[in-house]
């Protein structure tokens, strides 16, 4: 896949085949564990990762190079904002939005 220009793999089934899958944050983790070790191409975790915790602690276990959130950002626009004040990291907000979400996070 390399050879043929693939430079990232989305490890999500995408919900569009009707399965019966249990469903836990993370649940589409196992697969971009299983490919990032065996494979030279960066792949995306998905999977019901919702808390920035959870997000962070895929990131550094190298289980994956990219957090796919989806669903939660459809939930959340503002999801990344909130995810850079829980795990304390230096974050800015476009002049324009700055008043809005003074003392939001």
């Amino acid at each position: 896949m390399k050879e043929q220009g693939v430079d990232l793999i989305d490890c999500s089934s995408g919900g569009i085949v009707p399965a019966k899958i249990d469903v836990y944050p993370g649940y589409q983790m196992e697969p971009a564990k299983v490919i990032k070790s065996n494979v030279d191409i960066m792949t995306g975790g998905v999977g019901l990762i919702t808390d920035p915790k959870h997000a962070e602690k895929i990131l550094r276990e190298n289980q994956a190079d990219l957090i796919f959130l989806g669903r939660e950002l459809l939930r959340n626009p503002y999801w990344p904002y909130k995810a850079a004040s829980i795990l304390h990291t230096e974050t800015s907000f476009p002049t324009q939005y700055k008043m809005a979400f003074r003392n939001f996070f």
